[in-house]
């Protein structure tokens, strides 16, 4: 699955993309950001506030309780603003 990484996110991952082979126990958006963590010290210090984070499966947008089924890509990114 690709994973995409928008603004701080992406800078504290140190990559804007990447192909993940998810175990079978990250079945939401949740489960992927918890694996996320333990991928290494970029990764925990990424996700530490999953709160802040909004995700999109396949161009979504989807809650953190949201199914990734046989999902293409996710996207993670901070809250957007703008004016």
């Amino acid at each position: 699955m690709k994973v995409l990484y928008f603004a701080w996110l992406r800078e504290r991952v140190g990559r804007g993309e990447e192909e993940i082979a998810l175990p079978d126990s990250v079945e939401t958006v949740a489960d992927l950001m918890q694996y996320l963590k333990t991928r290494g010290p970029e990764y925990e210090h990424a996700f530490s506030d999953v709160a802040a984070i909004r995700a999109a499966i396949d161009q979504t947008h989807a809650d953190h309780d949201a199914a990734i089924g046989e999902a293409r890509e996710i996207a993670l990114f901070p809250p957007m603003t703008g004016g």
